[in-house]
């Protein structure tokens, strides 16, 4: 099984405020759709109540929480651990994490891969994504692309792996 991390970060690693995305690419959101469809994902409760406790279509929806009362949803499973929510998809070729910000620091490290936007700005933010360590990732794709109508910030599609 391979865990992969995919996120969307400024240059700042803001990758939220207030339980909502900042900015809105919908390049990134199409890249996002056809990197994990077909997939699991795995998030924590707070990612998942910012899609408005709407599970992803075409995927395998697995949120994490602390809270024991939350143990049922029609459309996705409900796991108290990170460690819980891995062992539903041990025998699965591709995860992905999908955030926030606690769940990003707990897979870091467990991690091969990161499927990443960067985006070219700056922002105020309240979660953060975890600093990378240039001797532990190498990136092996970069796509950079300019602002226009409907993107608003330059943004660089980015593929990592641990070296």
């Amino acid at each position: 099984m391979a865990l992969t991390i995919i996120a969307a970060v400024s240059k700042n690693n803001v990758i939220g405020n207030d339980n909502h995305l900042i900015w809105h690419l919908p390049e990134d959101l199409k890249r996002f759709k056809k990197l994990t469809m077909g997939n699991s994902v795995i998030m924590g409760r707070k990612t998942f109540d910012s899609l408005n406790n709407t599970p992803l279509k075409g995927r395998r929806n697995i949120v994490v929480t602390r809270n024991v009362s939350l143990e049922k949803h029609s459309d996705c499973d409900i796991v108290h651990s990170l460690q819980e929510a891995i062992e539903l998809v041990k025998d699965e070729e591709t995860t992905f994490i999908l955030g926030g910000g606690e769940i990003y620091r707990q897979a870091l490290p467990m991690c091969k891969k990161i499927e990443l936007t960067r985006v070219d700005e700056n922002f105020q933010g309240d979660v953060f994504f975890p600093e990378l360590s240039p001797e532990e990732w190498k990136e092996i794709k970069r796509e950079d692309h300019r602002a226009d109508k409907e993107n608003k910030y330059p943004y660089s599609f980015i593929t990592l792996i641990r070296k």
